[in-house]
């Protein structure tokens, strides 16, 4: 394969704010501007917004692996002109998921990592798999290609990836060796010749050559009885109806349980009966917001499974939202925030557009790679209760409870926005606030996603709120006003103040539909993003 020109050094970004990137005909907005770049020649060469969507997951596949990738697990809202589908291509759990055993051991949670029983069986190529069968238009071996091209001749590694890799441990760095020993600094070139093979082995042979070829074969026998072919021969992508509710003067949709994206909508039905100041820097324009986070969320642990339903969980939100206090910081329990997912956005300028969401969980996942291709494997299983009797109790063919939580707003059958983050169980707690500087208060997307945000955060892993009631802490970006900390801790708040643009606050994205065509904006946290559009 000839390199082409488009992946060539990867140019230093400006991490200060940008103005919001204009389309006439199409854009694209990502973690990772190499990626991004491969949305938009997915676009040049005549593709749709699906095509330039798996173009650019794939991309970050590559260049991403802290992020998101093969190993991990894809949810996807497409607005078309017939509505909005919804695709869950979350993984379920392996034949062999044995709680029982797992009790007897002494666990009383799941794994966070080096353990195979916290992965799931990976979504992400069978959701690309459904996307492209239903919406694609052109060729899948196009829109691998730039993956293919990356993975093959190698790509500069973002300050992230670095960071990353210095984090792991010495089980982590020995399972993922390809990776530890070539992210040794920012802009260090990384190699992914297993990748690069099995994306080829996709191109060839489909949803087989990855879940019945070298990556399958691998998975089964790293899980030693977990996984059985076939789990892996049954597909992990659904699609189905988008969970709905008005929001802020937009209906927004999102997926439906197993994913919490029914918090996004509640965190707005609990905000609905609020007058939230005209300014979002008046510290009680945070408090309302946090409070309304924790009305929806307080009781996700008990209420969060693959069998529930999304419209009885928003219904229970409505009916308690007037015990939220407008002038004190309450008790309620609220997600944490930290974990890594990447999140993408693509639209054409005539209304087809594609919020789509991708993840390892925590960082690089299990810290456990597939021996064959050397894909990182996700720890999404961590969402798992071992309780016996608990509504998303471990065990065989389930699906977690999932923080993935894509949006996408419409007015009417007319495309208003998509836009999502990345940022564990605080995805829905960042959305409700970009959802309420773009549709109540009328800010462009580079000013929603610029914008300073707070965040719910447990003392240790991001994934622990749950566990210490009593540590629970509101965060705030670094370039939050003085007037939120003051105010927030004058409610009650327990505050802390984290540096401007820190990556605990997500990696949020946005595009929004105008009368002129599209306006979009990446966000700074993530350092090498791009918005691109034509």
């Amino acid at each position: 394969m000839t390199r082409g020109p488009a992946f060539g050094t990867v140019p230093v970004v400006n991490p200060l704010p940008q103005s919001s990137v204009r389309g006439t005909r199409h854009l694209v907005a990502a973690a990772d501007q190499v990626a991004a770049r491969a949305g938009d020649l997915a676009f040049a060469a005549g593709g749709n917004a699906v095509d330039a969507a798996i173009a650019t997951n794939a991309a970050i596949a590559v260049t991403g692996p802290h992020l998101c990738g093969m190993g991990g697990d894809l949810f996807a809202l497409v607005h078309t002109p017939d509505g909005v589908a919804a695709l869950n291509s979350s993984g379920r759990a392996g034949s062999g998921a044995d709680p029982e055993a797992m009790r007897a051991e002494g666990l009383t949670s799941m794994p966070f990592r080096h353990d195979i029983r916290s992965v799931t069986v990976p979504g992400c190529v069978d959701g690309w798999i459904a996307l492209h069968e239903r919406f694609g238009s052109l060729p899948l071996t196009d829109l691998l290609a730039p993956a293919i091209d990356l993975a093959e001749f190698g790509f500069a590694a973002s300050p992230l990836l670095a960071g990353s890799a210095r984090r792991l441990d010495a089980a982590g760095r020995e399972q993922l060796r390809e990776l530890a020993d070539q992210a040794t600094g920012t802009g260090a070139v990384v190699r992914r010749p297993g990748i690069a093979r099995a994306l080829r082995a996709i191109v060839a042979e489909g949803r087989d050559g990855w879940y019945g070829g070298e990556f399958g074969a691998g998975l089964i026998g790293l899980g030693n009885g977990l996984f059985t072919e076939a789990d892996l021969a049954t597909s992990q992508a659904d699609w189905g109806d988008p969970l709905t509710a008005p929001m802020f003067g937009v209906d927004v949709h999102t997926i439906g349980p197993n994913s919490q994206g029914y918090l996004t909508l509640g965190g707005g039905i609990a905000a609905e009966p609020l007058e939230l100041p005209d300014d979002p820097d008046d510290p009680r324009w945070a408090h309302l917001l946090v409070e309304a986070a924790k009305i929806a969320g307080y009781d996700r642990p008990d209420v969060l499974a693959d069998t529930a339903d999304g419209q009885t969980l928003l219904d229970a939100i409505r009916g308690r939202r007037d015990r939220l206090d407008t002038e004190r910081a309450s008790n309620y329990r609220a997600p944490a925030g930290a974990g890594d997912t990447t999140y993408l956005c693509t639209a054409e300028a005539d209304g087809l557009a594609v919020s789509l969401i991708q993840s390892n969980a925590s960082g690089f996942g299990s810290w456990l790679s597939e021996p064959n291709t050397g894909v990182n494997l996700h720890n999404r299983g961590l969402g798992f209760s071992l309780e016996a009797g608990h509504p998303a109790e471990f065990g065989p063919g389930r699906r977690p409870p999932h923080t993935l939580s894509p949006a996408l707003a419409t007015r009417g059958d007319s495309l208003v926005s998509v836009f999502g983050t990345m940022g564990g169980d605080a995805q829905p707690q960042i959305l409700l606030q970009i959802a309420a500087r773009l549709f109540l208060h009328g800010a462009s997307p580079a000013e929603a996603i610029h914008a300073p945000r707070w965040a719910l955060a447990g003392p240790t892993t991001g994934f622990d709120t749950w566990d210490d009631l009593d540590s629970q802490i509101v965060d705030l970006d670094g370039h939050a006003p003085d007037a939120w900390e003051s105010g927030l801790a004058e409610r009650g708040h327990r505050v802390r103040r984290l540096p401007a643009f820190d990556s605990a606050f997500g990696h949020a994205h946005a595009i929004v539909r105008t009368d002129d065509g599209l306006a979009g904006a990446a966000d700074p946290r993530c350092r090498v993003g791009a918005a691109i559009g034509r």
